[in-house]
């Protein structure tokens, strides 16, 4: 279990980013892997990270008017990511169709907040 735990440690690490949003100065503290998601979304979007956080940002703030807690937003984006971007073998998906891979969708149509 500590090879485990040794191996983890590094994925956990919190990492704290300054950025703009909105022109306010802020800083977001993340672990790395979140970070690492986050840039490969805005890579597929070819945009820069700065650019995402910025557009995820102020989607919220038109949908729902105030952004409670973008860190936890941008943690639960990844994991949406994540799972509809991740093959799943055997997964019926669609017209009863047994496919390894999910479609392909763009990054941006997994932003609905």
């Amino acid at each position: 279990m500590c090879r485990l735990a040794d191996w983890l440690q590094s994925y956990h690490e919190k990492q704290t980013r300054s950025l703009r949003i909105g022109g306010h100065c802020t800083s977001i503290r993340l672990e790395k892997s979140f970070w690492e998601t986050l840039e490969e979304i805005a890579a597929n979007e070819d945009m820069s990270l700065a650019k995402l956080l910025t557009t995820l940002h102020n989607e919220v703030l038109d949908h729902h008017g105030e952004v409670k807690n973008f860190a936890s937003l941008l943690r639960c984006a990844c994991l949406v990511y994540r799972s509809r971007s991740a093959p799943l073998p055997g997964l019926t998906i669609g017209r009863g169709q047994e496919s390894s891979a999910r479609p392909q969708e763009s990054a941006a149509s997994l932003w609905t907040f």
